[in-house]
């Protein structure tokens, strides 16, 4: 992964098995991306899936700084925290089951967004918050515990997400945001992109 400055990434991977067992799992993850990676990216919202994560973030100035040291030349510090993120997940995990290996099969994708105006990047945005919906583990999009679309509704206050920073991104108005993401999702089942 490369990342430039300023830019908004849709991060993610998936593994061929369950990555989180239990609400513990999907707090333990969600605390190492507080620690690791949200000192050098603003996060524009997440959601953990049983096999799968999404993270929409912006890169600080701070994330695209190179290590110094030889073993690690050419390797960001935000790719670095991403890796120590799964890194650290998989050997807690792997604890917690008594496995070995690997959890995540993929390598992790960090899709740029360019423009994060334009409707492909609203398009995803909505489509984290929806994934749920469309893998029919709850009915509603606020019914999943693990995404940040609780925090953007106004009905948990967390502090992982820059909830503002999300609203003028994808020139949203919070007012409009619960009856647009149920718009766009019907449109997504109209149009038979499940």
């Amino acid at each position: 992964m490369f990342f430039k400055e300023d830019c908004t990434y849709h991060i993610f991977n998936r593994s061929n098995e369950i990555v989180f067992y239990n609400r513990e799992n999907y707090l333990f993850f969600l605390r190492k991306i507080r620690e690791y990676v949200l000192p050098y990216a603003n996060i524009l919202s997440y959601c953990l899936m049983p096999n799968h994560f999404h993270i929409i973030l912006i890169v600080k100035p701070e994330g695209i700084t190179f290590f110094e040291n030889k073993k690690i030349e050419d390797l960001q510090v935000l790719a670095r925290a991403i890796g120590t993120v799964l890194s650290s997940y998989t050997q807690a995990l792997n604890k917690q089951l008594g496995r070995r290996g690997s959890l995540f099969a993929h390598k992790t994708k960090a899709k740029i967004l360019n423009d994060a105006k334009d409707e492909y990047a609203l398009n995803c945005f909505m489509y984290v918050h929806q994934n749920p919906i469309f893998a029919k583990l709850v009915d509603k999009v606020e019914d999943w515990e693990f995404s940040s679309f609780h925090d953007y509704i106004g009905t948990r206050k967390g502090t992982l997400v820059n909830i503002q920073l999300g609203f003028d991104i994808f020139q949203i108005e919070k007012s409009e945001l619960y009856k647009l993401t149920y718009i766009m999702m019907q449109d997504k089942f109209d149009e038979d992109f499940i």
